[in-house]
Protein backbone atom coordinates (compact mmCIF):
# COMPACT_ATOMS: atom_id res chain seq x y z
CA UNK A 1 0.00 0.00 0.00
CA UNK A 2 1.44 2.77 -1.07
CA UNK A 3 1.29 6.20 0.73
CA UNK A 4 1.54 10.04 -0.67
CA UNK A 5 2.50 12.38 2.33
CA UNK A 6 2.23 15.81 0.64
CA UNK A 7 3.83 18.83 2.66
CA UNK A 8 2.58 22.25 2.61
CA UNK A 9 3.93 25.57 3.53
CA UNK A 10 0.67 27.36 2.84
CA UNK A 11 -2.23 25.25 4.07
CA UNK A 12 -4.73 27.41 1.48
CA UNK A 13 -3.16 25.26 -1.33
CA UNK A 14 -4.18 21.98 0.34
CA UNK A 15 -8.02 22.94 -0.78
CA UNK A 16 -6.47 22.82 -4.73
CA UNK A 17 -5.03 19.54 -3.97
CA UNK A 18 -8.00 18.19 -2.18
CA UNK A 19 -9.66 18.23 -4.99
CA UNK A 20 -7.83 16.33 -6.92
CA UNK A 21 -6.81 13.24 -4.69
CA UNK A 22 -8.69 10.77 -6.79
CA UNK A 23 -7.26 11.50 -10.00
CA UNK A 24 -3.99 11.49 -8.40
CA UNK A 25 -4.30 8.51 -6.33
CA UNK A 26 -5.29 6.72 -10.03
CA UNK A 27 -2.58 8.59 -11.86
CA UNK A 28 0.04 7.10 -9.31
CA UNK A 29 -1.29 3.65 -9.04
CA UNK A 30 -0.78 3.64 -12.52
CA UNK A 31 2.57 4.82 -12.52
CA UNK A 32 3.65 2.41 -9.99
CA UNK A 33 1.80 -0.74 -11.47
CA UNK A 34 4.32 -3.49 -12.35
CA UNK A 35 4.72 -7.08 -13.67
CA UNK A 36 4.51 -7.95 -10.40
CA UNK A 37 1.83 -6.24 -8.74
CA UNK A 38 -1.39 -4.17 -10.13
CA UNK A 39 -2.14 -1.34 -8.31
CA UNK A 40 -5.81 0.59 -7.42
CA UNK A 41 -6.14 4.10 -6.04
CA UNK A 42 -8.19 2.45 -3.00
CA UNK A 43 -4.81 0.95 -2.24
CA UNK A 44 -3.04 4.31 -2.28
CA UNK A 45 -3.47 6.52 1.19
CA UNK A 46 -3.07 10.01 1.32
CA UNK A 47 -1.95 12.56 3.95
CA UNK A 48 -1.63 16.53 4.23
CA UNK A 49 0.83 17.77 6.21
CA UNK A 50 1.35 21.57 6.91
CA UNK A 51 5.00 23.03 7.63
CA UNK A 52 4.79 25.00 10.71
CA UNK A 53 8.80 25.64 10.35
CA UNK A 54 11.25 24.42 8.80
CA UNK A 55 12.01 25.28 4.95
CA UNK A 56 10.87 23.49 1.76
CA UNK A 57 12.34 23.90 -1.41
CA UNK A 58 9.04 23.68 -2.62
CA UNK A 59 5.60 25.09 -2.96
CA UNK A 60 4.04 21.72 -2.48
CA UNK A 61 6.06 18.58 -1.81
CA UNK A 62 5.49 14.93 -2.14
CA UNK A 63 6.89 12.20 -0.62
CA UNK A 64 5.75 8.44 -1.84
CA UNK A 65 6.43 5.59 0.16
CA UNK A 66 6.18 2.07 -1.89
CA UNK A 67 7.86 -1.24 -2.06
CA UNK A 68 10.63 -1.38 -3.67
CA UNK A 69 10.24 -3.98 -6.77
CA UNK A 70 12.86 -4.21 -9.34
CA UNK A 71 10.46 -2.25 -12.46
CA UNK A 72 9.85 1.00 -9.75
CA UNK A 73 13.73 1.46 -8.89
CA UNK A 74 14.73 1.01 -12.58
CA UNK A 75 12.16 4.10 -13.55
CA UNK A 76 12.10 5.79 -10.25
CA UNK A 77 13.23 9.12 -11.49
CA UNK A 78 10.58 8.92 -14.60
CA UNK A 79 7.83 8.19 -12.17
CA UNK A 80 8.80 11.62 -10.24
CA UNK A 81 9.05 13.34 -13.42
CA UNK A 82 5.91 12.25 -14.50
CA UNK A 83 3.79 12.85 -11.57
CA UNK A 84 5.52 15.99 -10.99
CA UNK A 85 3.85 17.01 -14.18
CA UNK A 86 1.03 15.72 -13.62
CA UNK A 87 0.66 18.07 -10.76
CA UNK A 88 1.55 20.96 -12.73
CA UNK A 89 -0.72 20.67 -15.31
CA UNK A 90 -3.56 19.59 -13.07
CA UNK A 91 -2.94 22.29 -10.36
CA UNK A 92 -1.25 25.00 -12.29
CA UNK A 93 1.29 24.82 -9.47
CA UNK A 94 4.88 25.52 -11.02
CA UNK A 95 7.33 24.80 -7.94
CA UNK A 96 6.72 21.05 -7.06
CA UNK A 97 8.98 18.37 -6.09
CA UNK A 98 8.33 15.12 -5.50
CA UNK A 99 10.21 11.42 -4.18
CA UNK A 100 9.95 8.56 -4.34
CA UNK A 101 10.90 6.58 -1.63
CA UNK A 102 11.55 2.92 -2.30
CA UNK A 103 11.94 0.36 0.21
CA UNK A 104 11.43 -3.17 1.59
CA UNK A 105 8.07 -3.26 3.65
CA UNK A 106 6.56 -5.01 6.31
CA UNK A 107 2.56 -4.10 6.94
CA UNK A 108 -0.07 -5.17 9.03
CA UNK A 109 -2.74 -7.14 7.24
Amino acid sequence: MPIINVYLKDDSLGEDFQKIIPDLKKYTAEKLTCDDLALTPSEISVRFLSVVRGEMIGEVELEISAHAFSERVEKQDTICLEIMNYLQKETGFQNIKVWLKLSELGHSW
